[in-house]
C-alpha cells in the first residue's frame, strides 16, 4: 500500500534559534526562495511518478519556518501540493503547517485556509520574553496572542503550541506561568520538549564553555511531572510521552511515525519511508538545487530489514500511552510480540517500567520520563 502521509520541508527562517540543529537557513534572497520551490516541484514530479499516491490522510509542511515564505511565495507552494497531491487527499485530510508568531499576518492565514492547511502549529516554547529573548526567538508573548487571535478570526478551530521546558534559568515558577497562559488560549492540542543542547548550535557552544545555566535534573523532571498533571487538569490528554491533546485532536500524522508507517518525504534534508525503503535527502541547498536539476535529491538509501523494522516498530510505538498492539505486531510481522520480544517484556515488567492493558504492552506512569532506558532495550536484540 502507497503512504498515506507526507512530510515537505521548507528549510527558510528569519533567523537561527540558538538551540536548533534543524536543516535551516536564514536568507534575505527572494530569489533562493524561488529556485527552492521549484526545485521542490520537480522532487515531488518524480516522486509520485516512481510511487504514486493514492489515499493521501495526512500532510505535514515543518521547517525552517514555513510561514517564512511571502504570500505569493506560499500561494505557489499550496498550488503546487494541490496539483500534486488534491486528486488523492481524503475528505478528513489533516493538513498541518508548522507557523512561527510573528511571520503571520491575517492575509496569509486566510490564503493558507483557503487553499487547504486545516492544522496550525505554532513554536511558542514560552510565555515568558526574557526566556524568548534567551532563545534567540524573533516574537514576543504579544505576538503570540495576535497571531492566535487572526488564526481564529479566519476560521482555524485546530491549532497546536510547541513548548519547551529545561531551559536556561528557567524555575518552576516561570514554568508554570507559561502552561497557565497557554491554557487560556482556544488550541486544542500541545507539544512539550525539554531542551537538548544539540552539536552545532550556540546553545552547545556556550554548554561547552560552561555558559548555559540549566535546571538541575531534578528540576527537570519535576517540570515535566507538572507538565502531565496541568494538562490533565485542564482536559489534555496525555497521548505520546511529548504530546497531549483534547479528545480527537491528536495529531494523526505524528501517529504515522509512532506507528512506524511509512510516509513520503519532501524538501531538503527531508526523511522517508516508501516501499520499505528509508531515505534522506540533501540537506545544504546548493546541493539539494543541483540534484533536483539531475534527478532525485537522494543522499541516503536503504532498505529496512525486518529485524529493524521490528525494532522500531516497538521504540516508536512504546512512546505512545496506548503502547504497542500485540495484534497488529502479530499481523504485520507474522510472530507473535511475545516470541519476538518476551524476555525484554518481562524483566521491563518486572521493574515496574511496561504494563499489559488488555493486548497493549505500554510504559508505566513511572517510566514515562525514563523511556529512553526502556527504548533502549530493544535495539540490538
Amino acid at each position: 500500500m502507497a503512504p498515506q502521509s507526507v512530510y515537505i520541508h521548507i528549510p527558510f527562517c528569519t533567523n537561527k534559534c540558538y538551540y536548533c540543529d534543524f536543516n535551516s537557513f536564514v536568507t534575505q534572497n527572494p530569489q533562493l526562495i524561488w529556485d527552492y520551490l521549484e526545485a521542490l516541484e520537480r522532487e515531488m514530479a518524480l516522486t509520485f511518478a516512481q510511487w504514486p499516491a493514492e489515499r493521501i490522510k495526512t500532510i505535514f509542511v515543518g521547517g525552517g519556518t514555513p510561514t517564512f515564505l511571502d504570500h505569493a511565495q506560499m500561494k505557489r507552494f499550496l498550488e503546487m501540493v494541490e496539483k500534486h497531491l488534491g486528486p488523492h487527499v481524503t475528505p478528513d485530510l489533516e493538513f498541518s503547517m508548522e507557523a512561527n508568531p510573528g511571520t503571520t499576518d491575517r492575509e496569509k492565514l486566510r490564503l493558507m485556509r483557503e487553499l487547504g492547511v486545516n492544522r496550525l502549529s505554532f513554536g511558542v516554547q514560552s510565555f515568558d520574553s526574557a526566556l524568548l529573548k534567551r532563545l534567540g526567538r524573533i516574537h514576543d508573548v504579544d505576538e503570540v496572542y495576535q497571531s492566535i487571535d487572526n488564526a481564529v478570526a479566519v476560521g482555524f478551530d485546530n491549532m497546536t503550541i510547541d513548548l519547551m521546558f529545561g531551559l536556561p534559568d528557567q524555575t518552576i515558577e516561570i514554568f508554570r506561568d507559561t502552561l497557565q497562559k497557554a491554557f487560556q488560549l482556544p488550541t486544542k492540542h500541545f507539544s512539550a520538549y525539554s531542551l537538548k543542547v544539540e552539536e552545532n548550535t550556540l546553545f552547545h557552544t556556550l554548554y561547552q564553555k560552561d555558559q548555559l545555566p540549566l535546571p538541575t535534573e531534578e528540576t527537570e523532571l519535576m517540570m515535566y511531572l507538572i507538565l502531565i498533571e496541568e494538562m490533565e487538569k485542564h482536559g489534555y490528554q496525555q497521548y505520546e510521552i511529548s504530546n497531549f491533546a483534547k479528545p480527537g485532536f491528536e495529531s494523526r500524522h505524528n501517529k504515522t511515525y509512532w506507528l512506524n508507517e511509512e510516509y513520503y518525504g519532501l524538501g531538503a534534508g527531508a526523511h522517508g519511508y516508501v516501499d520499505r525503503e528509508r531515505h534522506v535527502n540533501a540537506g545544504p541547498l546548493a546541493v539539494y538545487l543541483q540534484k533536483c536539476r539531475e534527478g532525485l535529491p537522494r543522499v541516503e538509501q536503504f532498505f529496512v530489514e525486518e529485524k529493524e523494522a521490528m525494532e522500531d516498530h516497538m521504540i516508536m510505538g512504546l512512546r505512545l500511552r496506548e503502547g504497542v498492539d500485540a495484534d497488529r505486531f502479530q499481523r504485520r510481522f507474522g510472530i507473535s510480540l511475545m516470541e519476538q520480544f518476551g524476555r525484554i517484556i518481562e524483566e521491563e515488567t518486572a521493574k515496574g517500567m511496561l504494563e499489559w492493558e488488555a493486548s497493549r504492552v505500554r510504559l508505566t506512569r513511572k517510566a514515562l520520563p525514563l523511556g529512553n532506558e526502556v527504548f533502549a532495550r530493544f535495539l540490538g536484540e
